[in-house]
């Protein structure tokens, strides 16, 4: 009897003490799920496309044509602790020749963000961003390859916030700030006086001479949302995707600047793969000539939607 007691003693404590160690490793397991481990994660996407159309006695007409379209989206995140440190650059540029035409752009970009956060609670942290988005070429009203509408710095984006951070995991990051500066710069005198990307345009009198030069700054102050995802869809399938809002506190904040840009990468190989990117701009500061019947004919200007689309299949490192 007392055999068969102790026996039974023996199972349960057994049973007990594994049971305990069984809960503490979910426990551990899921704790370790729900962290992001120290260190810095890096990675990004290269990609140059290039594409041609020759045409010798084509019937059904056409241009001969050459194109390039090169694109990096590049991150380099820190975590340490409580603290940190997210970076991310993205580039693009892009030329094309058709026929007898000269080379003409079709793509550029400069986006660089830097971002610093120390823990609150949980998935919370207090945050502190930087953002600077400018292009590396002038840019032309096409056909007309005379007149410069853009160059490096003109128009350039500097955005200064600071909020609160959402990060649950290494692939998503929604950050919120109520304090925001954007600070809009136009290195250049003549889109400066033209009153170009929101400043403030030249004053003249009545017959024609200036009194005032145009701003080559504007700061406006409001509050700003700003969402990324970066994740692998499928095997071969990387997706990036960023959402950026903006609000004017002190002028129509009810008209929000819209930023959102799509990657989606495809590989074939190791070094094969197809791009497709989107991008998708609203800026109610910056004035569009609107052709309303299509029929070349300037019918006015204001603000309108931005929309671009990249598609590119040529060689492409992931990493």
């Amino acid at each position: 009897m007392k055999k068969i007691i102790l026996s039974l003693m023996l199972l349960v404590s057994t049973s007990i003490v594994f049971s305990q160690h069984t809960e503490g490793e979910k426990i551990l397991k899921k704790q370790h799920a729900d962290t992001i481990p120290d260190g810095w994660k890096t990675g990004g996407i290269i990609s140059v496309n290039f594409t041609q159309v020759s045409l010798t006695n084509w019937a059904a007409g056409g241009n001969n044509s050459i194109s390039l379209n090169a694109i990096t989206s590049l991150y380099a995140n820190l975590k340490k602790g409580n603290s940190t440190w997210d970076n991310t650059l993205d580039l693009g540029y892009g030329l094309l020749k058709q026929g007898d035409e000269g080379l003409r752009k079709t793509d550029d970009k400069i986006d660089f963000m830097s971002k610093y956060g120390k823990k609150a609670r949980k998935h919370w942290y207090y945050a502190g961003l930087v953002n600077f988005k400018s292009q590396m070429a002038p840019g032309y009203n096409y056909p007309d390859d005379s007149t410069q509408i853009s160059k490096f710095l003109a128009p350039g984006y500097l955005l200064g916030a600071i909020g609160m951070d959402y990060k649950p995991n290494d692939a998503f990051t929604l950050f919120i700030s109520p304090f925001t500066t954007k600070m809009t710069f136009v290195n250049d005198k003549k889109l400066a006086d033209d009153g170009r990307f929101g400043v403030d345009a030249a004053v003249y009198d009545d017959f024609g001479v200036l009194i005032t030069e145009g701003k080559r700054f504007r700061a406006e102050y409001g509050g700003y949302l700003r969402a990324i995802l970066n994740k692998d869809l499928m095997e071969n399938i990387k997706l990036q995707t960023k959402l950026e809002l903006f609000s004017n506190y002190t002028e129509d904040p009810d008209h929000i600047d819209v930023n959102w840009e799509v990657l989606i990468a495809l590989k074939v190989n190791k070094f094969v793969s197809a791009t497709i990117s989107t991008q998708l701009i609203y800026d109610h500061d910056v004035d569009i000539a609107v052709d309303r019947n299509d029929d070349g004919l300037i019918d006015g200007v204001g603000p309108r939607t931005q929309f671009k689309e990249v598609l590119g299949i040529g060689l492409t490192y992931k990493f």
